[in-house]
């Protein structure tokens, strides 16, 4: 069984399948030929910390990966890595463009067989519009990959560098008067300007999607070929990316399956990028490997079961600036515990955009947070209303803390012994905002 992973930057569920006003017919195409999963989350809302989750089917903190690789984090065992795993069973492995689970120079720890594409990016100042024309040439790179003949089942890595900011400086074709800002974000008409960047990358995206899997139909191997698409975590927009919100955890996930089995097919069940891996190594008929923390997905979509978990769980380490944050989400409630005394949003970890700049200019900066957050989310699904301090819901504030307790000593999380030091070589910005440079950076 082949296996191709198409992957995004940034883009959560802001696509057509979850019916948002983001053109992407391709995607669609791919739901109703396939499984659409509604509630699937990240591990982590941050680029390195999720993917590497995914890839090794283990919690960040677990598999080591506790901030951003090319500011010098790293696994534990790039040997637990999918591409390496996959390798040992036999297949033959391809990565065209993005990764984001080692540094370059570090490129040799995951053992691809190939690289059809280029995983660096020209030094461009509309960078947006590079990373599209990059994309592009990779999935260019992938479908010659795919075309070509081979004797064993391949595994390739198709990463887009879209929809990461920054966004490209004209938004060509999309016309900002008429798009809606992300969830969380006031609607102006620097926010929709700041949106409109963001479809343009995400059309992108969808062309280079209908691309692959043309090459697939092109190349007679849809019926012995799995491709699912995914991205890292939500949107780099405030209040979505590098939090544990639903508009930061919450992720596209899409399976094709060889023939179409499961076609049109839409679960509602809680998933976590954890079970993915799991549920590769059923579908291409492997033995699982003994340090897999998720379940396979497969006996849902069998109707063997309604459910694989009752909750997931995300965390945040270090992005730009350390943040150390823990949270469980059911399908009703979620809590997210914050542990450092730092009660002020630490903006660094909030990418740089129009959106970004909008809402400093009237008090971003001053702006708290508080330190215990608890929501329910049937009465509340756009977490405002924290309930925390609610009588009503202490004996679910008490439960949801001993279960996210328990989960953290389970899986040996670090954070449990204090505040977890930054790993030597590695870089990060101060919670206040200054960059290196800056006059005042220390």
């Amino acid at each position: 069984m082949n296996i191709i992973y198409i992957h995004t930057h940034d883009t959560g569920r802001y696509i057509q399948p979850y019916g948002y006003g983001v053109p992407t017919p391709n995607l669609q195409a791919m739901a109703e030929s396939g499984v659409l999963f509604r509630n699937c989350f990240c591990c982590n809302p941050t680029c390195s910390p999720s993917r590497a989750a995914m890839l090794s089917g283990k919690n960040p903190h677990s598999c080591g990966m506790l901030g951003l690789a090319h500011r010098g984090f790293r696994m534990n065992d790039y040997s637990k890595h999918l591409c390496n795993y996959l390798k040992s069973q036999g297949y033959e492995t391809a990565l065209s463009g993005m990764h984001h689970e080692v540094p370059h120079a570090m490129m040799d720890a995951l053992q691809y067989d190939n690289f059809p594409g280029s995983l660096e990016l020209d030094d461009r100042s509309d960078r947006g519009n590079a990373m599209i024309e990059r994309d592009r040439l990779n999935c260019a790179k992938a479908v010659e990959f795919i075309k070509s003949e081979r004797q064993k089942p391949f595994f390739l890595s198709f990463g887009m560098f879209s929809t990461h900011r920054p966004f490209p400086l004209k938004s060509e074709g999309v016309n900002p008067n008429y798009v809606l800002p992300t969830a969380k974000i006031p609607d102006n008409p620097q926010t929709r300007l700041d949106m409109a960047g963001f479809i343009m990358m995400a059309k992108a995206v969808d062309d280079c999607v209908g691309k692959v899997l043309q090459a697939v139909e092109d190349a007679g191997i849809d019926d012995e070929t799995f491709i699912f698409f995914t991205t890292d975590h939500g949107v780099a927009f405030p209040a979505s990316k590098c939090t544990l919100s639903d508009t930061g955890t919450g992720v596209a996930l899409i399976f094709k399956f060889p023939g179409e089995k499961f076609a049109g097919r839409v679960t509602d069940a809680l998933v976590s990028h954890l079970d993915v891996f799991p549920t590769l190594c059923d579908i291409a008929g492997i033995a699982k490997p003994d340090w897999l923390e998720g379940r396979s997905i497969l006996p849902l979509l069998e109707g063997k079961t309604d459910h694989i978990r009752d909750e997931v769980f995300s965390e945040v380490n270090f992005h730009a600036a350390y943040e150390p944050m823990r949270a469980i989400r059911t399908e009703r409630y979620k809590l997210i515990r914050h542990f450092d005394d730092y009660d002020k949003l630490i903006l660094p970890n909030i990418d740089d955009g129009l959106s970004k700049a909008f809402l400093l200019r009237h008090g971003l900066k001053n702006r708290k947070k508080k330190m215990i957050e608890l929501y329910d989310l049937f009465f509340d699904p756009e977490e405002k209303n924290n309930l925390a301090n609610s009588p009503e819901y202490r004996s679910i504030l008490d439960e949801l803390s001993h279960r996210l307790e328990s989960w953290m000593r389970q899986t040996s999380d670090p954070l449990l012994n204090g505040a977890i030091p930054l790993p030597e070589g590695a870089k990060i910005n101060r919670k206040d905002g200054l960059q290196p440079g800056d006059k005042d950076y220390e």
